[in-house]
């Protein structure tokens, strides 16, 4: 009896950088069976008739490898068994139809490297107890291996070509610097300086993704090479039995995490049940980050229930939970995306959050938020409509919000804890904004606030230009004595004359541009309740 070894491999989670157990794949005569040894290793083994059986099908089901689907039986190692035969022999993977599929709290992850057809199965993911909270249920990943270019020392801002044969992904550390240096009842020391961009085959920097820093050194750099073709993820009704954990900043990573560039997951639903009086926040159901081009279409997602613990200034806080996640990622679209809870209630946390990243887009998107933490370089929200936590963001290059419907306390908050900074312009055209979804309210269309006391590792900008162009105001119900919205909220209440001295100075809007604003009370667009500290803003009506 032969016994034939075709595969070998052991997963490095990039999310997580805990390393997975191997998963061996063989091909011997007897039994299809798949096996775990006592050090957790996964032997998948897959008779020579079965194998001739997949490849005259074309494809590979979790049935084939002793999925059950009754939603009770744990299917997290057939799963598993299914999609590193798959990758080893490039076949895509289908569900069954109406099979529902257990997946319980061992940790394995689920390996994606070839197109996935979810289709109408569900998947139950119970986190009530888990191994590893960190590691992904599945993992959309590249086969190319990263590498670490070698020679470049320093990088210029907006330095046009690197030294590093592309097309690939190159990412960019220095430790000795500190950014997002953040303020308030979550401050911390912030991040080191990092950039992330896109360069071609003669390693050309993407001019969509310009270098956005100065880096004098650097203590780190990583290439990773783009997959050429498009990876489809489809389909599948997913839903988290939420975890009864301790209410403290512990993230669930239960989630699928997209680690490989070019990949397109539609019509992906995720639910959410049993949240109870306590739980631990999560990091996105759909986390994507260290890729590019990455686009998420016509799906449902839900927002996760708000719990509080006590924050690093030592007082209570609400913790951010999310079913979407962008960190280090670069042109992610999310295209006609919706959320089951209403994108008004505020029992449930902004379904969407960000780091480090260009281009991000929604369109076509109804979603409770929008939100870029620690910098994106270019957004743009397009057909949209944003619920009760509304815009925010910090970031460079062009905000380009067009034909949506904005429902929070303001049109867009530049982030007071990263020192409400945008470097570049905002483009406000052909929408409504309804403050506080109509509750009465005095509204501001640009909210932040900044004493120029903090020091956030770089300088703080206000958009130079803002361009606002056929924005309806519905504050048609509003408070006694209002005197109608304003452009600018009072960023610093304290700076009333000459006399207040910034020992990091705020760069200050130079122009607004209104054009076809609208207001239901009748009242006119005021530039803020400190008119003092935007004395120098000039405005102009068309």
């Amino acid at each position: 009896m032969k016994y034939f070894l075709i595969l070998i491999c052991t997963l490095t989670l990039v999310s997580t950088g805990q390393a997975q157990e191997a998963i061996v794949v063989t091909y011997q005569k007897g039994e299809t069976r798949v096996q775990t040894n006592e050090k957790g290793e996964l032997h998948v083994n897959i008779t020579p008739e079965d194998t001739i059986r997949l490849k005259k099908a074309g494809q590979v089901t979790y049935r084939d490898f002793g999925a059950i689907g009754d939603g009770k039986t744990d299917d997290i190692e057939a799963l598993a068994a299914t999609h590193a035969y798959a990758n080893a022999h490039h076949l895509p993977v289908k569900a069954d139809d109406g099979a529902t599929y257990y997946i319980g709290g061992k940790r394995r992850t689920v390996v994606i490297q070839t197109p996935t057809d979810f289709g109408m199965a569900s998947f139950l993911i119970d986190d009530r107890e888990t191994e590893d909270y960190t590691a992904p249920v599945f993992l959309v990943a590249t086969a190319l291996p990263a590498f670490q270019p070698k020679g470049i020392s320093t990088l210029r801002k907006n330095q046009k070509k690197v030294d590093v044969d592309g097309p690939c992904l190159v990412t960019v550390t220095n430790a000795n610097v500190r950014h997002y240096i953040r303020f308030g009842l979550n401050q911390n020391n912030g991040s080191s300086q990092t950039d992330i961009f896109l360069v071609n085959k003669n390693g050309e920097v993407d001019p969509q993704t310009p270098i956005i820093w100065d880096f004098d050194q650097i203590t780190d750099i990583t290439a990773q090479p783009l997959d050429k073709d498009t990876l489809l993820i489809r389909g599948g009704r997913f839903t988290t039995v939420a975890n009864q954990a301790e209410s403290k900043y512990t993230y669930y990573s239960r989630n699928i995490a997209i680690r490989r560039s070019n990949v397109v997951v539609e019509g992906l639903q995720h639910f959410i049940t049993g949240e109870g009086e306590q739980g631990a926040p999560y990091g996105g159901f759909l986390h994507i980050g260290e890729c590019a081009n990455v686009t998420v279409r016509n799906c449902v997602l839900t927002g996760h229930k708000t719990y509080s613990t006590i924050g690093a200034a030592g007082k209570p806080v609400s913790m951010g939970t999310y079913d979407l996640l962008v960190n280090r990622a670069l042109n992610v679209s999310f295209i006609r995306c919706t959320q089951t809870n209403a994108i008004t209630d505020t029992r449930y946390w902004g379904i969407f959050g960000s780091n480090f990243s260009k281009n991000l887009v929604f369109d076509g998107c109804t979603l409770s938020r929008f939100d870029a933490h620690q910098g994106v370089a270019n957004a743009t929200i397009l057909n949209s409509t944003l619920g009760h936590m509304g815009i925010n963001a910090i970031g460079t290059g062009l905000f380009r919000i067009e034909n949506s419907t904005v429902l929070s306390g303001s049109f867009i908050n530049l982030r007071s804890d990263y020192g409400s900074t945008w470097q570049g312009e905002l483009l406000i055209r052909h929408c409504k904004f309804i403050p506080a979804n109509g509750r009465p309210v005095t509204a501001s269309l640009i909210n932040g606030h900044y004493t120029g006391l903090h020091d956030f590792g770089y300088t703080c900008y206000m958009p130079e230009k803002i361009t606002i162009e056929n924005l309806e105001i519905d504050d048609s119900n509003h408070p006694e004595n209002y005197r109608g919205p304003a452009i600018f909220s009072d960023f610093n209440p304290e700076m009333k004359d000459e006399s207040y001295r910034e020992k990091f100075p705020y760069v200050k809007t130079r122009e607004v541009i209104l054009h076809r604003v609208h207001t239901a009370s009748g009242k006119p667009l005021r530039i803020s309740n400190n008119t003092f500290m935007f004395r120098e803003v000039t405005v102009t009506e068309k």
